[in-house]
């Protein structure tokens, strides 16, 4: 049986996603746009394809409709294919009229739709997560070691280590203990062995990547029999099952980062404009997937390019722009300077007729405007920014939030389609 066969993946669109407000005031987690061209749901279905998994379920619950409309926009497969990815959507049933209550129950709640794909095992992944992983090796090492169930676990330093749950595992890579976000004064009683390479680096500690394989008849037992009131899988399921099963731990090194708030989401973004990106996105190997926009190219004129990452149709007549992502349809006008930012772009043009009718009303075109300075911001989709608005953060700023933007660990975050008039300064 090939590996399509044997695993069917299950892709957890996360909660409401508070830490990543205001990106996720309309959208959710996974529909986030990233590098400028892509959606965080595309990243693991990305890893999934190119391990050969072909079917996926996506499950969702809040603010879904951007995500439900790119994944149908995205992921055809040949009418001669069993591939799918599939979304499900949380729904009241006269079995369970509640949404779901957290990762464990959103899969219980999603069971009945896997009974009709045979499987040997399933593939639990995270939504709103950066990296590049082939499934094929983690199932290979789950088979070799005769496990009920495995978790894919990264090295971390100690400042991280209080953020994940982390795992002790023998000399069999079997995890024999487990704690969720230990405080400091207990982690020396948690350092692992990782292996010369990463203790070099003072990654000591094993934590949980949120990714599982379960055998199949197993997870249906766990969830509908065994513990059928357990509603998260890291601080229930998987601490309850160390000991009663076979719960091995798959050390993976590469490049990982879980988009858990703003500085987290903008660092990833903008890692992706160094030299040699840890995240590399132009591995023929390894290809990220998105929806094709049959865009034109970029047109860029007396514009100042360093470390900048452009995506496709964008018209640029900027003075300079440095450290920075610059989304699809982005638009930026002559003489601004733009730094250390991600420009998430627009949706779509607007013609010459509408930019007239607008700014004979005073509303800004979209994207940046004249003689701006841009610094340490997320430019979210569809803004107007206008002529000479200074919009310059920095830890000298307070974290705040207003009608047109909110500022966070010193990262102006501009919402969605606002509308930011000529002159204006933060």
């Amino acid at each position: 049986m090939s590996i399509s066969q044997e695993v069917i993946a299950m892709i957890l669109g996360g909660g409401a996603g508070t830490r990543l407000y205001p990106l996720t005031s309309s959208r959710s987690k996974p529909a986030v746009p990233i590098a400028g061209k892509y959606r965080l749901v595309d990243i693991p279905i990305s890893n999934c394809i190119n391990s050969d998994i072909h079917r996926m379920f996506v499950l969702t619950q809040f603010n879904s409709a951007s995500l439900n409309r790119h994944i149908k926009n995205t992921y055809h497969f040949s009418a001669f294919s069993t591939a799918f990815v599939d979304i499900l959507a949380a729904e009241q049933t006269p079995d369970n009229p509640a949404w779901y209550q957290g990762t464990a129950d959103a899969v219980r709640q999603c069971l009945r739709h896997l009974t009709a794909f045979p499987s040997e095992y399933v593939l639990i992944l995270s939504g709103d997560q950066l990296y590049q992983m082939d499934f094929n090796k983690m199932l290979q090492h789950h088979k070799e070691c005769g496990a009920d169930i495995s978790i894919a676990t990264i090295p971390v330093v100690d400042r991280e280590a209080t953020e994940f749950g982390i795992m002790k595992v023998d000399e069999g890579n079997y995890i024999r203990s487990f704690i969720e976000k230990p405080s400091r004064d207990v982690l020396p009683d948690w350092v692992s062995d990782t292996g010369p390479a990463m203790q070099q680096k003072g990654r000591n500690y094993l934590a949980s990547m949120g990714i599982y394989i379960f055998n199949r008849q197993l997870l249906f037992d766990l969830l509908l029999k065994i513990y059928p009131d357990a509603t998260d899988f890291g601080k229930e399921i998987i601490p309850a099952s160390i000991d009663a099963y076979k719960v091995a731990s798959y050390q993976y090194e590469g490049y990982w980062t879980d988009i858990g708030n703003i500085h987290s989401f903008f660092e990833a973004n903008l890692e992706l404009t160094a030299d040699i990106p840890a995240f590399n996105l132009f591995d023929n190997t390894k290809s990220i997937y998105s929806r094709p926009r049959m865009l034109p190219p970029a047109k860029i004129s007396g514009t100042t390019l360093e470390k900048t990452v452009i995506a496709e149709g964008c018209i640029i007549n900027a003075s300079r722009i440095e450290h920075s992502v610059i989304g699809i349809r982005s638009r930026i006008g002559y003489g601004s300077t733009v730094v250390s930012c991600y420009m998430m772009g627009s949706d779509f043009y607007e013609t010459i007729d509408d930019i007239t009718n607008e700014q004979t009303r005073g509303i800004p075109p979209i994207g940046i405007g004249k003689r701006c300075y841009i610094r340490n911001c997320i430019i979210d989709k569809n803004c107007r920014i206008g002529d000479d608005v200074r919009l310059n953060g920095g830890p000298h700023l307070e974290n705040a939030d207003t009608e047109l933007y909110t500022i966070k660990d010193g990262i102006i975050v501009t919402k969605k389609g606002a509308i930011f008039p000529n002159g204006f300064v933060i």
